[in-house]
């Protein structure tokens, strides 16, 4: 959210973070800023902010994370846009 914001696009950041992974692909635990989900050890959930532009288009970058006490990330494909 802080680097959205810096970059002033907080306006257009509509959507969740991120979910959970599992045997369904968005599964609990939901990440949003008011979400009550607890992360656990062994949970796997995506870290996806997006921003949305109505008439220009849209972004959202992925990664998945594996929660082993602290957080471990699974890809390793470059952020450069």
């Amino acid at each position: 959210w802080d680097v959205i914001a810096e970059y002033g696009f907080a306006q257009y950041f509509i959507h969740s973070t991120g979910h959970g992974v599992g045997v369904e692909v968005h599964e609990p635990p939901r990440l949003f800023a008011t979400s009550r989900d607890v992360l656990k050890k062994g949970h796997v959930v995506t870290i996806e902010p997006g921003v949305y532009i109505e008439g220009v288009g849209g972004v959202r970058i992925e990664d998945m994370v594996y929660i082993d006490g602290g957080a471990a990330v699974l890809n390793r494909v470059p952020h450069i846009l």
